[in-house]
């Protein structure tokens, strides 16, 4: 039988990115439906508004071809209502994948390699949705502000800022104190951390646009075959578009994975908590459960 992944402990370049798809396979059925458990509510509300956004936006063209400028402006109105109502519950659907993958890692950890129950995830997923959700916020303004001043503050802050919420949830913190543990942290090891979670985004992308290949060839399709027509597309083909979309949100659980055990891995190097655990449990009584192979004499 296959040995189950053990979370804290140091691993490479190449380690991090292998033992993430492992840890997925090893635990598919469980994290999957922990996943749409907590997650489904959110991502059918996120592809119901990007269906109404995108189908509001085909009718801004036609409307605005036959209306003129008037009813132009009144399609763009409701137009921005939808994409600030998008948005937000990508937002939301975001923190919520993030709380819900943590917590699975972390009672996973805790349980001693054992999948936990989503009644177990549940009571981690209601504590810390709500702190994720105010971090993403913050996060994605400390980014988006890197970014926007200059490329290379932005650059430098997306992999320590992505250490964030592993340790919120590992070990039970606040917001600022993780933002300052996730500097300790990854002092030294940023050219390591930053390339395997780029590596990891990169898989993930490319995963994500083979997923929506069918989408993109039925819409050049649409246009070809009606090249006199304003480009346009059917309710038929949003709405295919928008579920290929909302199945692709599955795949954001590999780079989730993959920082975390990035977290590991420098926590590892920096304290090696996985050793000193291993250390205190020697003096366990032999009826108490350890995870660990009993003594022999």
């Amino acid at each position: 039988m296959e040995p189950k992944i053990e979370l804290a402990k140091l691993r490479d370049f190449g380690e991090i990115i292998s033992d993430t798809f492992q840890f997925i396979r090893q635990n598919f059925k469980e994290l999957l439906k922990s996943f749409f458990i907590f997650c489904g509510f959110f991502l059918i509300a996120l592809s119901a508004i990007s269906f109404l956004q995108q189908y509001k936006i085909m009718h801004v063209f036609n409307e605005a071809s036959a209306g003129g400028p008037q009813t132009f402006s009144s399609s763009m109105s409701d137009f921005w209502v939808s994409y600030v109502a998008t948005m937000v519950f990508s937002l939301l659907t975001m923190s919520a994948i993030s709380v819900t993958v943590l917590s699975y890692m972390a009672l996973y950890k805790q349980k001693g390699n054992v999948a936990p129950t989503t009644d177990e995830v549940w009571g981690y997923f209601k504590y810390y949705f709500l702190r994720i959700l105010g971090g993403s916020i913050i996060i994605g303004l400390l980014v988006g502000g890197g970014f926007v001043l200059c490329l290379i503050p932005g650059i430098y802050l997306f992999p320590i800022m992505g250490l964030i919420f592993p340790i919120m949830v590992m070990e039970n913190a606040t917001f600022g104190y993780a933002f300052n543990r996730s500097f300790q942290l990854i002092k030294e090891n940023w050219w390591a951390t930053a390339g395997a979670v780029l590596v990891i985004w990169i898989i993930v992308y490319v995963m994500i646009i083979v997923i929506t290949i069918p989408a993109s060839a039925v819409n050049m399709a649409s246009v070809w075959l009606r090249p006199q027509k304003i480009p346009q597309l059917s309710t038929g083909t949003i709405l295919f578009s928008v579920i290929l979309q909302t199945f692709a949100q599955v795949l954001l659980i590999i780079p989730t994975v993959g920082i975390s055990l990035c977290y590991f891995n420098l926590a590892e190097h920096k304290e090696g908590t996985s050793l000193l655990d291993r250390i205190n449990k020697f003096g366990s009584t032999p009826g108490e459960q350890t995870n660990l192979p009993t003594e022999e004499y």
